[in-house]
């Protein structure tokens, strides 16, 4: 049995990194695809949650080793889903819908009516919008699909913005907000963290009238990254 060494508060996550792994592999099983291994899936995350903010927490393994893992907000679980097969991501956006439907509302205190009326609709409000978010994220899947895979190569801006069909102002305002790119003397450069992590290469040159330029593209791991980080993006859109 795993043993957790350094408890994390569980009210900031939704799953642990273990608890989504069981509902990968056991969706995996459920298409004939072959499970992940525990390591293999946690170096998935670090590498897909790379320059996100998460929590990290220490479990005994009962072979006496430890594993390292993550508590994952309902974001993060959505965005490690997307690198599955479709049937196997819509199955885990199944599980993940039937586990926030079974998360019933804590009982208020009935001595004041009033109030534990006020909390019960409160909490039944929170459940609501949570299905919401969920119910958003299955046209995100069929979203992703057409263009994650849609393609090799190194992608520009408006290269990108064609294969999201995302209108161009709204997605150079986002990629703002994320601090995924910053307009740097002119030009829209990434962050270096989000260089350092292989999801833009930047190219520099001199131009006919001897202008020195950089050009930044995003990398096919850039575009799967960011494609994740859209969609959800949409999806908060459309609940709220």
């Amino acid at each position: 049995m795993n043993q957790v060494i350094h408890s994390v508060n569980s009210e900031s996550s939704t799953l642990s990194s273990i608890e989504l792994l069981d509902l990968v592999n056991s969706a995996r099983k459920d298409h004939g695809e072959t499970v992940i291994r525990r390591n293999d899936f946690h170096a998935r995350v670090a590498d897909e949650l790379e320059g996100d903010h998460y929590e990290t927490f220490v479990v005994q393994n009962s072979n006496g080793t430890t594993t390292t893992a993550y508590a994952l907000d309902h974001d993060q679980c959505l965005l490690v889903s997307m690198r599955e097969s479709k049937a196997v991501r819509r199955s885990v956006l199944d599980k993940l819908k039937q586990i926030e439907a079974k998360a019933a509302p804590a009982l208020p205190d009935f001595s004041d009516p009033v109030a534990a009326a006020r909390a019960w609709a409160d909490e039944l409000e929170q459940k609501r919008a949570a299905m919401k978010q969920l119910e958003a994220a299955k046209p995100a899947v069929e979203f992703v699909d057409r263009y994650v895979y849609a393609d090799s190569g190194n992608k520009g801006f408006r290269q990108v913005c064609k294969l999201l069909q995302a209108n161009e102002r709204q997605f150079r305002q986002f990629l703002a907000d994320e601090k995924i790119m910053n307009k740097l003397g002119g030009e829209w450069m990434p962050y270096q963290g989000h260089i350092d992590a292989g999801r833009f290469v930047v190219k520099t040159g001199v131009a006919e009238n001897e202008h020195a330029y950089n050009n930044a593209k995003f990398t096919p791991k850039g575009v799967n990254w960011v494609a994740g980080k859209w969609a959800i993006h949409n999806m908060r859109e459309e609940a709220a």
